[in-house]
């Protein structure tokens, strides 16, 4: 493994390639190859890559490696469902 390391140290050397460059592609491609072997299980992939989930969803968002599907948000309790009558003030 450190051979192959070391080798594409040289590669991303002769490429001309920025360290803030290389960091960023071997962090997009780690995550991605996270999420890939946990079938977009976020919770799972942070685990394999030893970082916290929200820090995971940061760096995706930072890559811009957003979920197919965004969750959908709730409607506050006091708007969801149907509106209550007021009250009258005689008992």
């Amino acid at each position: 493994m450190p051979d192959r390391f070391e080798g594409l140290v040289e590669q991303f050397l002769n490429a001309g390639v920025s360290l803030a460059e290389a960091v960023q592609m071997v962090e997009r491609g780690m995550i991605a190859g996270a999420l890939g072997r946990n079938g977009g299980n976020q919770c799972a992939a942070a685990r394999d890559l030893k970082m916290h989930r929200n820090t995971l969803q940061r760096k995706m968002v930072e890559f811009d490696m957003t979920t197919a599907r965004p969750r959908s948000r709730r409607k506050p309790m006091g708007r969801a469902g149907n509106p209550r009558k007021k009250r009258s003030g005689t008992a």
